[in-house]
């Protein structure tokens, strides 16, 4: 039941719900298990209050990381009306199966990619579903698919606070999540709301990454700060989490993504974002 309906009047509904109420199921009611063929050891969302903030960039890059230092990791594209790991990965190949599960894409250098523009026939088709229909799919890209081995998948959860991203923490077991957000202040204020509904459903937040936060020339290395002045260390305060990188705009960073490279890329201001992630 939702938070102001009185007991007589709940649908009974509990998954979409955040009401804490004697007739609601346990916390872990919810949660999925990957496939028994499937092993995945741990599992880290990355978020953002709303879209545009570079969530997928960082989620790929930091997976592309975690692969170089000897991990075995993969990509659930979590943002399934849309979905980029497709581009910034090159794949351009279609989602197989075995009759019982669906295989991943698998990468040059091993990391295992699953996103919706694997399913489709085009790529610039549209996903025109409603929230149970791509909660749903969610649930299958984890539970349906092969994932072999894996040692950190990375999760590149729907934006914003409302069911899906809801039906994402209460199904599958994440083992933290890393915040996205960008300069602006009223993308600082969102992002404030998405730390604290993680915070409300005893998610762990490792720490904040601000992307986009200067643009960097490419010949003299001069910081022009395009979108004003950082409000990072503030929400940072508001929120007692670590600023765990502060990511300029490159052009080389475009580039990886539009040509397919990104797992190629090497972000340094992502290191300690993923020398956290190790120590897990």
């Amino acid at each position: 039941m939702s938070q102001n309906q009185n007991p007589e009047n709940c649908n009974h509904k509990c998954e979409g719900c955040t009401a804490d109420c004697s007739s609601r199921q346990g916390a872990d009611s919810f949660r999925i298990d990957p496939s028994p063929r499937s092993s995945i050891k741990k599992i880290i969302g990355v978020v953002s209050g709303k879209g545009g903030v570079g969530k997928s960039f960082v989620t790929s890059v930091l997976a592309s990381e975690m692969q170089r230092r000897g991990y075995r990791t993969a990509v659930l594209d979590g943002d399934i009306t849309g979905p980029s790991m497709g581009k910034a990965f090159g794949i351009n190949e279609k989602a197989t199966s075995d009759g019982q599960l669906i295989y991943p894409y698998v990468t040059e250098n091993g990391m295992q990619i699953i996103t919706a523009n694997m399913l489709l026939d085009r790529d610039d088709q549209p996903i025109i579903w409603r929230g149970p229909m791509v909660a749903g799919i969610l649930k299958q890209f984890y539970q349906e698919v092969f994932w072999d081995d894996v040692d950190f998948m990375f999760i590149d959860m729907p934006p914003g606070t409302s069911d899906v991203p809801l039906t994402m923490f209460q199904s599958i077991p994440l083992d933290g999540i890393i915040v996205v957000t960008s300069p602006q202040d009223l993308v600082s204020m969102v992002v404030e709301k998405a730390v604290n509904m993680a915070k409300m459903m005893n998610i762990n937040v490792l720490g904040l990454v601000e992307n986009m936060s200067y643009v960097e020339c490419d010949k003299c290395g001069e910081k022009m700060y395009v979108f004003g002045k950082s409000h990072i260390t503030e929400v940072s305060g508001k929120t007692g989490l670590p600023v765990l990188a502060q990511v300029p705009l490159r052009s080389a960073h475009a580039e990886a993504s539009d040509n397919g490279t990104i797992e190629d890329l090497e972000v340094p201001e992502l290191k300690e974002a993923a020398d956290l992630i190790e120590k897990l």
